[in-house]
């Protein structure tokens, strides 16, 4: 059984044939961009990869983008992509490593309990040979009873404990750091620049080589510390809207935090809100 979250192409490739294994597709971009993950997906993706619609599946009673669904619209989304928890699911994106592990975090959530993030993404896959098909393929839909694991996620009233020094937990923020420190503006409008009060700053990007592949542990480890990160006290990760908070997570498992939660409104909620404390600097 593979321990690391993060496989590589040559695993899958060597695993691709195994009747219990599901790739996913989880290609996403920033607001702003002209390109479009299922559009992406359509033009080339691995052979019999389903494509998981970030933004479809979510919670449709809130103005905040892609939020988690509940549990029972979240397990018909999956069972209606072929997806159950018998089965090994390896999620990748076009980017190398930024989207899949967004969807990596919500099959956990799910009750998934095999879920992997292909390190490099569809460009590794391609590099080391792998083949891509057009198109959308068949699916097989399943039935997924609803389960919902509340202790990976954080919501707005959590996260205001944190900052105000009730809780234990720390908060670790995947932006950029101009945007951390709040030298940049957000690229959603309406939102206040800045950070969460005692957060910490790991920007995302910082934990991939130039590939788009992961880090190996003690790199990771080494950035997280350098950020102020105490590894003997609870973390929670955020950024702009939940996506890069996940990548963070993902690199947590990796050195042996494997259940890092993530504040599913992020910046987003939480610099949209007037009452909220925001700093700036570092």
């Amino acid at each position: 059984m593979v321990q690391d979250p993060v496989v590589s192409a040559v695993w899958l490739a060597a695993e691709f044939d195994e009747p219990d294994l599901r790739v996913v597709d989880a290609t996403w971009f920033m607001p702003g961009d002209a390109r479009v993950g299922r559009e992406a997906y359509r033009q080339g993706h691995i052979p019999g990869a389903v494509f998981f619609d970030i933004d479809a599946i979510s919670d449709p009673d809130t103005d905040l983008p892609h939020m988690l669904p509940n549990p029972h619209a979240l397990a018909e989304a999956l069972g209606d992509l072929g997806l159950t928890r018998d089965h090994r699911v390896v999620v990748y994106d076009g980017q190398g490593i930024f989207s899949a592990p967004r969807v990596w975090w919500t099959l956990r959530i799910a009750g998934f309990e095999r879920v992997y993030v292909l390190d490099g993404g569809l460009k590794a896959w391609v590099a080391q040979g792998g083949a891509v098909e057009a198109g959308e393929p068949a699916i097989s839909p399943a039935r997924v009873e609803p389960s919902f694991d509340s202790d990976l996620v954080r919501n707005l009233d959590e996260v205001r404990a944190i900052v105000a020094g009730s809780g234990y937990e720390q908060l670790v923020d995947a932006r950029a750091v101009p945007r951390f420190r709040g030298e940049a503006p957000e690229p959603r409008e309406g939102l206040r620049s800045g950070h969460m009060p005692g957060a910490c700053n790991v920007p995302w990007q910082t934990l991939l080589t130039q590939d788009g592949r992961m880090r190996d542990k003690d790199a990771l480890r080494a950035a997280f510390e350098a950020a102020g990160v105490d590894f003997k006290r609870p973390i929670v990760t955020t950024c702009g809207s939940g996506v890069s908070a996940a990548v963070l997570a993902l690199a947590l498992a990796r050195v042996g935090m494997d259940r890092v939660p993530v504040y599913d409104g992020s910046w987003t909620e939480w610099g949209g809100l007037v009452d909220t404390p925001v700093a700036t600097g570092g």
